[in-house]
């Protein structure tokens, strides 16, 4: 009688949620930002992919100071909405605007987390 009486007693688990995983974007993260509001939640990151992707077109052209002040501005966004890999490698590109494997290295997250936000939003 005891076992059965331990198998039912409520227990107080506390469970935090998990962070999503290997998806492009922290839907966790994104909706404690948002306070669990959906359309919020599509507006950010409409808003935020729109940026990301119009950084990829601009920092090509730039000059390192410009190019590191645009990453610092993209690392920042991306941490908002949980986009860790563009946040990392904005960061990388930040320390180091003149090193081409880190603006292929950004440009590469920008493009996962712009696909994965396309296929959210269908």
């Amino acid at each position: 009688m005891a076992a059965l009486g331990i198998a039912f007693e409520a227990q107080e688990i506390n469970v935090q949620p998990r962070p999503s995983g290997g998806r492009p974007i922290d839907l966790v993260h994104l909706a404690r930002q948002t306070g669990g509001d959906k359309a919020l939640e599509s507006e950010v990151l409409a808003l935020f992919a729109r940026q990301a992707r119009q950084a990829v077109t601009q920092i090509g052209e730039m000059h390192k100071d410009a190019r590191s002040e645009l990453a610092h501005k993209i690392a920042g966004a991306a941490k908002g909405v949980g986009a860790s890999d563009v946040a990392r490698c904005a960061s990388m590109l930040e320390n180091e605007p003149g090193n081409s494997a880190a603006v292929a290295a950004f440009t590469k997250a920008v493009v996962e987390v712009d696909t994965f936000i396309v296929g959210l939003m269908r």
